[in-house]
């Protein structure tokens, strides 16, 4: 056996090692919502971004189909409040702002063709932190840019598992 082999080999086993051990452990990627829908409508007054965020999320991770008609729809979306928002975190010695926090809440209800709610009314709630630099500023704004459009996708999947979750899960019985 040479060296090169030698090598190749235990750096692929180094290699190896840490995805076997993942794999070991049960971990998998998420993979697609799994929804009993297969036209979803989006209503309500979402922001343009978080529109896009919310079709792009539901064509890309799902098997329905998205309805431009609600009459057209298995399950209306009905987004009822999109608020982002930047509050100041923390100060340098100077008294300039060092650090914000970006919010995004949105909320939202389900309900399916006859009226039912799939997810009564319900909000998600998510914040990222930010470093600011005054010697940075436009590379700040595009950062911020950024950090609100990840955390547009993020909430989009989020409304589909919980919606997905409401739908797999028993009804309560009212006696």
């Amino acid at each position: 056996m040479s060296v090169n082999t030698l090598r190749r080999a235990v750096l692929g086993l180094f290699a190896l090692a840490p995805i076997s051990g993942l794999l070991a452990c049960g971990y998998r990627l998420r993979g697609m919502v799994d929804l009993p829908f297969k036209v979803i409508a989006i209503t309500g007054n979402p922001s343009p971004p978080l529109r896009a965020d919310l079709q792009a999320a539901i064509l890309t991770g799902t098997d329905a189909k998205v309805a431009i008609n609600p009459k057209d729809a298995d399950l209306i979306l009905d987004i009822t409040s999109d608020l982002n928002g930047r509050e100041t975190l923390a100060y340098n010695s100077n008294g300039q702002v060092s650090a914000y926090r970006l919010n995004i809440r949105v909320g939202f209800r389900a309900y399916d063709v006859s009226g039912a709610d799939v997810v009564p009314e319900a909000e998600i709630y998510m914040t990222r932190d930010m470093d600011f630099s005054v010697s940075t500023v436009l590379a700040t704004d595009v950062q911020m840019q950024q950090f609100l459009s990840l955390m547009r996708r993020d909430l989009a999947v989020q409304i589909l598992r919980r919606v997905s979750a409401s739908a797999r899960a028993p009804q309560a019985r009212n006696f």
